[in-house]
C-alpha cells in the first residue's frame, strides 16, 4: 500500500494505487470482439473471466432486467453490437447479478477509448451498501412516476442518429448506443405484432415524420409489441418533434408506453358491449341484428367456397294463444325453453342461432347440405312436440329449410327461407318444408 504524505506522491505511484483500489480493469478489442481482464477483485472474480467474448460481456452488463439476472429475450440481442462501440469517454452505473447473491450489485463503469478507435479500457468498481440503498430509493421514486414508459430515445432524422436511449426495465440511466435511426427502425419492426408492422413502418418513415410533424407536434398510435421477456403487449408509440428555431431541423423524442392492462380491460369491455348489442336479452342468443349479420357472412362465404351452408327458420304455432291464455310471463318462459331445445340440438354443430323477432328463430349451419339439414329440422320439430313445457303443456313449431346457392343474394336466400316456413304453416303447421 502506498502511504505517503501528499507532497511525496509521484506518477510512479499511480499503477500501484490503481491496482490496490480498483475492482476491475478490462481491455477490450471491439474489432475482434474479445476482452482481457487486467484486474479482477471481489464480485468481478466471478463475473469476469481472464479472457472472453466482448459480446458476452455486453450481454452481462446490459441485456438483463435491472433487478435480476433474468436475460432479455434473444430477439432483442440483435442490438448487442450497437452497444459495443464508443466515440468518447463514457460513464454510467449498472446493476449486475452475481451468482450466489440475492440482489443485484450496483457498479460504476468508466470507459476510456485507447489510441486505437476499436480498443477501450473498462474500469469497474462495486459501490458500497449505502450507495446501493440511496440508488434503490431514488429509482423507486422515479419508477413510481414513470413505470409505464418502457423505452425512450432522441432521434435526429436529418443525420440519421439516435441518442439518450433509455430502457427502464434494464436500467434507470440512459444507455449509450451507437446505432442509426434507419438501422434501429428495421430491427425493431421484427418486435412488432405482424399485423401492425405495416403501420409501424409507415408511421416511423422519415419522410412521413417530416411531412406530418410541425415543430412541437406530438402524435401516437397503439399496437402490440414484444417486450423484453418475449411476450406481446399493448403499447403506445409516441413521437414528438422538438421545437427549434430551424424549420429544417427534424429532431424527435420517441417513447414506448406500456398500456397493456388498460387496453386489455378496454377490449374486454368493448367485447361485452358488442355481445350485448348482438344478444337477445330474453333468450341469450343472437338478436335480430346479430343473426342478420351471420346471414350476410354466410352468403359471402358461400359465394367464395363450395362448403355447403343451410338455413332454418322456426316459428312457434299458435303462440299468441299462450300469451292470451297464460300471460306474457309464461310466454317468455316458453321462448326460453324453446331456445334451450334448439341450442342443445345444435351444440355439436358449427352453427349460429338467433331470434328473428317474436316467436320466430333462425339458424345458420355450416357444413350441412339441404337434405341433411331437413332431417335435423325434423328431429328438432319432434323434440319440441314431445317436450312438456311448464304451465302450458305441449306446443308445436313450423320450420322452413333452404340451402344457400353460390349466387344467392340476401333477398334471394331469405325470401326462399321465409316461403318455406310459411308453406309449413299453410300445410297445417307442425311441419318442415324445404325449398
Amino acid at each position: 500500500m502506498v502511504d505517503k504524505v501528499l507532497e511525496e506522491y509521484t506518477i510512479d505511484d499511480i499503477p500501484v494505487l490503481l491496482q490496490e483500489n480498483l475492482d476491475a480493469v478490462v481491455i477490450v478489442d471491439s474489432e475482434k470482439y474479445q476482452y482481457k481482464s487486467i484486474i479482477r477483485k471481489g464480485i468481478f472474480t466471478t463475473f469476469l473471466g481472464e479472457t472472453g467474448s466482448y459480446h458476452d460481456l455486453i450481454e452481462k452488463l446490459w441485456f438483463h432486467f435491472s433487478d435480476s439476472n433474468e436475460k432479455i429475450t434473444k430477439d432483442y440481442h440483435v442490438f448487442v453490437s450497437s452497444y459495443g462501440e464508443f466515440k468518447g469517454k463514457y460513464s454510467r452505473r449498472l446493476k449486475i447479478m452475481v451468482e450466489g447473491r440475492l440482489r443485484p450489485n450496483l457498479i460504476q463503469l468508466l470507459v476510456y477509448p485507447l489510441g486505437n478507435p476499436k480498443k477501450y479500457l473498462f474500469v469497474m468498481d462495486e459501490l458500497d451498501e449505502n450507495e446501493y440503498e440511496e440508488e434503490y430509493s431514488t429509482a423507486k421514486k422515479v419508477n413510481t412516476i414513470q413505470n409505464t414508459f418502457l423505452f425512450s430515445m432522441y432521434i435526429d432524422i436529418v443525420h440519421d442518429t439516435t441518442s439518450s436511449l433509455s430502457i427502464t426495465e434494464i436500467s434507470d440511466d440512459t444507455v449509450y448506443s451507437n446505432i442509426k435511426y434507419s438501422e434501429w427502425r428495421m430491427m425493431i419492426v421484427n418486435m412488432i405484432w405482424p399485423e401492425d408492422q405495416e403501420q409501424f413502418l409507415r408511421r416511423t418513415d422519415p419522410e412521413y415524420l417530416k411531412k406530418n410533424f410541425t415543430p412541437g407536434r406530438t402524435s401516437s398510435f397503439d399496437c402490440m409489441m414484444q417486450n423484453l421477456e418475449g411476450k406481446y403487449i399493448w403499447v403506445k408509440l409516441i413521437f414528438s418533434r422538438a421545437e427549434t428555431n430551424n424549420e429544417d431541423d427534424y429532431r424527435f423524442v420517441f417513447m414506448v408506453q406500456n398500456i397493456h392492462e388498460n387496453s386489455v380491460e378496454l377490449l374486454s369491455t368493448l367485447k361485452k358491449y358488442e355481445e350485448l348489442a348482438l344478444t337477445d336479452s330474453l333468450t341469450g342468443i343472437y338478436n335480430h341484428g346479430g343473426i342478420e349479420t351471420e346471414l350476410y357472412n354466410a352468403i359471402n362465404i358461400r359465394s367464395k367456397t363450395d362448403e355447403p351452408i343451410s338455413l332454418m327458420m322456426l316459428d312457434l304455432d299458435y303462440f299468441k294463444k299462450v300469451n292470451d291464455t297464460y300471460g306474457h310471463s309464461a310466454g317468455d318462459s316458453v321462448l326460453k325453453q324453446f331456445t334451450s331445445i334448439i341450442k342443445k340440438f345444435m351444440i355439436e354443430e358449427k352453427a349460429a342461432v338467433g331470434r328473428w323477432g317474436g316467436e320466430e328463430f333462425v339458424i345458420v349451419c355450416y357444413g350441412k347440405n339441404g337434405d341433411t339439414f331437413f332431417g335435423m329440422a325434423e328431429q328438432i320439430r319432434k323434440n319440441v312436440e314431445e317436450y312438456e313445457f311448464p304451465e302450458i303443456g305441449h306446443i308445436t313449431c313450423s320450420i322452413g329449410v333452404t340451402e344457400l346457392k353460390a349466387d344467392d343474394t340476401f333477398s334471394d336466400a331469405f325470401n326462399r327461407l321465409d316461403k318455406a316456413m310459411y308453406a309449413s304453416k299453410q300445410i297445417g303447421r307442425n311441419m318442415v318444408t324445404i325449398l
